[in-house]
């Protein structure tokens, strides 16, 4: 064999070498659990043990069909729609494209029911939690830490539900229940397809600091330690979801929101929302979100479904015109029976000073007149009370006026004691005749 023989031997050699050692070291690796990465994409973050620690455990109200939804199988249900109209050239739908939708012509739209929502289709209605709290089948909460600075993590679970009921005529507080006319109470206003609801709680150097609880508009702020915040074992709160309007309380019973409406709560199924959850860190400068890997466990964030999380549009059908044979109005309010669904977290208060909301829920000049009116109905106005009121207020008004009638002839009074000179004496006679003097 020649010189170039034996080259080529050598280099043949050479590869083989190569070979064996490349599958020696792929060998270990996968023994070791660590496949080899050609791609060499970095190991994906973890979630932090805190948040999963303190996570909170929601009450679920016993008697309220609507349960918490599966993410994927509603979009799934829905169809993308603006002004009413399907939105165009889109493909099929699903948590891993969902953001096309920002981008599309007429976009991002609205996710519309392809079901007649008053039937109450299955998946309206979601997945029962087992008696450990957990999810089997659906995965219903979204979690976003948000580093604010190196000591300050503020972290929000963010829940999910296919449907919103709003009040009824037995919701409504005494006396604008009577508004609803011929309505029954079976007649529901201000319901919606998708509803988003969140806990935020936040961390100094892993350790909570203070929680706040979404509730239609607004919410409520609590510090950590308040003895109001109830806690299993006394590391993880608790929250009371609401009938059907899914707004999360401190504690079970009635609450009062939006002046006149009620919400009730009340210890029914209980529902441990990160048993499955999606995971993510998100970066205000950039606007972008990292999946996170909760370990030990097989969520579902493995499977960086993260398009859905950047969708801006809204998770449920727009509000109904009033064609709609489907939509009605409460009277004298214009309150309509359906209305829009909401959108997603991406497009919710994210940044805060506070734990709520900066700035939080302003109410409208109605909701004014009805908090002034309602703060004097119980004393004042409800029943036989409104005509001694109306008596009251008729003195009043009479004694206002008798004080200003005195008032005016005091005055004219007191300037009929004193006359006008006919005759006006220089100043310059005045000053001379004080200098004789």
């Amino acid at each position: 064999m020649g010189k170039m023989g034996h080259r080529y031997s050598s280099f043949i050699s050479v590869l083989l070498l190569v070979a064996q050692a490349l599958a020696g070291l792929s060998a270990a690796s996968i023994e070791n659990g660590n496949p080899l990465d050609v791609s060499s994409r970095e190991p994906q973050p973890k979630v932090p043990d805190y948040v999963i620690k303190h996570a909170p455990l929601l009450w679920l109200h016993p008697e309220d069909p609507f349960r918490p939804s599966d993410l994927l199988e509603h979009v799934r249900r829905t169809t993308p729609m603006s002004a009413h109209k399907p939105i165009p050239d889109v493909p099929e739908l699903n948590l891993d494209n969902l953001a096309v939708l920002n981008t599309a012509k007429g976009g991002p739209g609205a996710l519309a029911s392809k079901d007649n929502v008053t039937a109450i289709p299955s998946w309206l209605l979601g997945e029962m939690p087992d008696e450990k709290g957990i999810l089997h089948n659906s995965t219903a909460c979204v979690v976003l830490l948000i580093e604010k600075s190196p000591e300050i993590t503020d972290v929000f679970y963010w829940y999910f539900y296919s449907y919103n009921r709003g009040a009824n005529i037995t919701w409504v507080v005494e006396p604008f229940n009577r508004i609803f006319g011929a309505h029954p109470p079976s007649f529901h206003f201000g319901d919606h397809v998708g509803d988003w609801e969140h806990n935020m709680i936040r961390f100094k150097n892993g350790e909570p600091t203070g929680l706040f609880y979404s509730q239609h508009d607004g919410g409520a702020s609590f510090d950590w330690n308040d003895h109001t915040v109830s806690k299993k074992d006394g590391i993880r709160p608790f929250a009371y979801s609401a009938y059907g309007s899914h707004a999360n309380y401190v504690t079970e019973g009635e609450h009062i929101h939006n002046v006149v409406l009620i919400d009730w709560c009340k210890a029914g199924h209980l529902w441990d929302p990160v048993g499955s959850a999606f995971f993510y860190r998100y970066d205000p400068k950039s606007s972008t979100f990292t999946s996170l890997h909760r370990e030990g466990s097989n969520d579902p964030a493995l499977a960086k479904s993260d398009s859905f999380i950047y969708y801006k549009g809204l998770w449920g059908d727009e509000k109904y015109p009033d064609a709609n044979p489907d939509q009605a109005t409460v009277p004298y309010f214009g309150l309509k029976r359906f209305v829009s669904g909401p959108t997603g977290p991406v497009m919710k208060a994210l940044i805060r000073n506070g734990l709520g909301p900066n700035g939080g829920a302003k109410r409208s000049w109605p909701e004014w007149i009805v908090g002034v009116f309602m703060f004097w109905y119980p004393c004042c106005i409800r029943g036989w009370r409104k005509y001694m009121s109306l008596m009251l207020f008729a003195l009043c008004l009479m004694l206002v006026g008798f004080g200003g009638y005195r008032f005016v002839v005091k005055k004219r009074l007191e300037r009929q004691k004193y006359s006008k000179l006919e005759t006006e004496i220089p100043l310059e006679e005045l000053e001379r005749e004080n200098a004789n003097r």
